[in-house]
């Protein structure tokens, strides 16, 4: 197949599209390096010394005699050059991971509120207006979050696929339809996606276009089988309060040997995902495009939940580096439970990658060896989910 991944640079979209080339697709980058220019902004780096995209796509090629293009572009912004792309490549899937992607980073000022909304509503809505002009039968794959549906109030229900059965009454009437889970954000960032998923609905229906929606766990993990092959095609390993997911800051955290920070109570019950898994899940959605005409195939991305808290003692007791608590900077529930349905991607041929399979440790070394990197004032999370009211 002929396949686009809109934000290719980035720490899913890179181990995404060599995963995706691996396989025998042609794939084609398209980014425009922000997440680059973010480290810049903020004040830091991957912890693993990632290289230039030219360099990167240098060494896939020599490693798998296997080209990847590149087009450098703003999917919020370049609206022409974007349609016009569709139109060369007549892409069979589209990828996209072309949003800004961390909670924390856009609850941090007004401005990253308001940069958030903007790049990933855009984003959406130009890709989704593209694809009815320039390639209606291609099909879109999207990276969600699982946080579309919020933490707390399933009150041990089993969080579905997407989609729930709901009664409507109004004026002594009643009539039972499918309707999208009700979302409940809890960032910028989540609420992004909530928007996300009501474009979907109308281009489907309205367009007819195929889409599918993934709403993904807390990746964690850092390298791949085809990450692995050459030290110049190495992925991010963010670790910093901002774009760091816990999982990852806890070994980073542990490979330094800095206690391991727990925001809160560590109550909190979360989705996860090895970014090993999350590449062969794109692939499998890739491969199972709903028809012109269906609803938006949504699916749980996620192969285990577990609370915070006990991932810390669990990271604790493998390394010996202990726990530290935290005020909690998030506006959220001190404890919750998740129970979540992921039936579609194993019946598709997921075998999950599970925290016990041994690639924790991995990570461990993987951070111990590029420990020198890490800026140890980097790591606690800054962003205010509440801002406080200033003093008259």
């Amino acid at each position: 197949m002929k396949v686009i991944v809109l934000g290719g640079d980035g720490f899913c979209g890179w181990a995404t599209s060599l995963h995706l080339s691996a396989e025998g697709h042609h794939v084609t980058i398209v980014d425009n390096l922000v997440r680059r220019r973010t480290d810049e902004e903020l004040g830091v780096s991957s912890l693993t010394p990632i290289r230039s995209i030219e360099e990167r796509l240098q060494a896939w090629r020599e490693t798998r005699n296997t080209p990847i293009d590149f087009v450098e572009l703003d999917v919020a912004k370049d609206y022409d050059r974007l349609e016009a792309l569709f139109r060369q490549v007549a892409p069979d899937a589209i990828v996209h991971f072309a949003e800004q992607r961390a909670a924390p980073y856009s609850m941090k000022s007004p401005w990253h509120k308001r940069y958030t909304v903007d790049n990933n509503v855009n984003a959406t809505s130009s890709v989704l207006c593209a694809m009815v002009e320039a390639c209606p039968d291609a099909h879109l794959v999207h990276l969600g979050t699982m946080g579309v549906y919020g933490y707390g109030k399933t009150k041990g229900m089993t969080i579905p696929e997407g989609y729930i059965d709901a009664t409507l009454r109004s004026a002594g009437a009643e009539a039972t339809v499918e309707i999208l889970y009700p979302v409940d954000p809890g960032s910028i960032y989540h609420m992004t996606k909530t928007l996300d998923q009501l474009l979907f609905l109308y281009y489907a229906k309205n367009d007819g276009l195929k889409i599918t929606d993934l709403h993904q766990g807390i990746v964690w993990g850092t390298s791949t089988p085809e990450t692995d092959l050459d030290e110049r095609l190495v992925n991010r390993f963010d670790y910093d309060g901002d774009y760091g997911t816990v999982l990852n800051r806890f070994l980073a955290q542990a490979a330094i040997g800095h206690p391991l920070t727990v925001h809160g109570t560590g109550g909190q019950t979360r989705a996860f995902i090895h970014i090993r898994d999350t590449v062969r899940c794109i692939a499998l959605a890739i491969q199972s495009a709903p028809k012109r005409g269906d609803r938006v195939k949504i699916m749980n991305q996620m192969t285990e939940t577990h609370r915070v808290g006990d991932l810390a003692q669990m990271v604790s007791r493998m390394t010996g580096v202990p726990v530290e608590h935290l005020d909690n900077p998030r506006k959220e529930m001190a404890e919750n439970d998740l129970v979540v349905a992921n039936d579609s991607l194993i019946n598709l041929g997921l075998e999950p990658t599970r925290l016990s399979d041994g690639l924790m440790e991995e990570v461990v070394e993987i951070a111990g060896r590029h420990k020198d990197r890490c800026d140890t004032s980097r790591i606690v999370c800054s962003s205010l989910w509440v801002r406080p009211i200033a003093a008259e």
